[in-house]
């Protein structure tokens, strides 16, 4: 499934990725989870854009912290209604089953609670496009810093039932470390080893490894592959001990 959409990935901080999203059609752009400004607004100076929109999948500062200078630009900022006291730059509050728009491309909030409580993603179905802030990562997925093991394992069912050529473009460079680990969860899965010499390859090489697919996940995301609540949090308790 293809999108004429346009998507520019922004690296900020030092792991994170900010998401541009450009519909030449109705020349509008949005910017997913602004963790700095100053390369977003780069960004988009150098390609002649103007952001019309903010979306924030959860509060944390690594991806709000850009949202009132690109605010004073003009963007509106849409996020969890249920983090509004944690982004004072809200103005559109989301839940569950809620849409945002760009063009005529409509993104359908996801609540994935368990990263943070309020924490969403952006499904646009029709273009096969998955914001999934920091729920699924390439090969791993968030730590629970305020939900449970059951929500985030329900969260890994949800998005592991997405049609696999759904492009999913998380918020961080963490792939070639949650490699290490799906190696160790996943001794005999073929898949997972060769994907982690590909990553560590294209890191060694400067390159960023997402985003990535659902299918490719499916195949080789030990949290999005495990088959109970219980094995989920046994990986999600060992890879928060893992050094590697």
């Amino acid at each position: 499934m293809a999108t004429d959409l346009e998507i520019v990935r922004v690296a900020a901080l030092s792991d994170n990725y900010v998401w541009l999203i450009h519909d030449p059609v109705s020349d509008e752009t949005v910017v997913v989870d602004p963790s700095e400004a100053a390369p977003v607004i780069a960004a988009v100076a150098q390609r002649g854009w103007t952001i019309s929109q903010i979306w924030n999948t959860h509060w944390h500062f690594d991806h709000t912290d850009g949202n009132a200078e690109i605010k004073a630009m003009g963007a509106k900022v849409s996020g969890p209604a249920a983090e509004a006291e944690r982004i004072p730059t809200l103005d559109t509050g989301l839940r569950e089953g809620d849409s945002v728009r760009i063009g005529k491309h409509v993104a359908s909030v996801i609540e994935t609670p368990g990263h943070t409580a309020g924490h969403i993603v952006f499904h646009m179905a029709e273009d096969a496009l998955l914001f999934s802030g920091d729920t699924l990562f390439a090969m791993g997925c968030g730590r629970l810093t305020e939900g449970s093991p059951a929500e985030m394992f329900g969260n890994m069912q949800r998005l592991a039932a997405l049609p696999d050529e759904t492009i999913v473009y998380c918020a961080h460079e963490y792939t070639v470390s949650n490699g290490r680990y799906a190696v160790i969860a996943e001794p005999d899965n073929r898949a997972v080893a060769d994907r982690l010499h590909v990553v560590e390859a294209q890191r060694a090489a400067g390159e960023a490894t997402v985003p990535t697919t659902i299918g490719t996940e499916r195949a080789t995301n030990p949290f999005l592959r495990a088959t109970s609540v219980e094995q989920f949090a046994d990986r999600r308790a060992a890879k928060d001990a893992f050094r590697g």
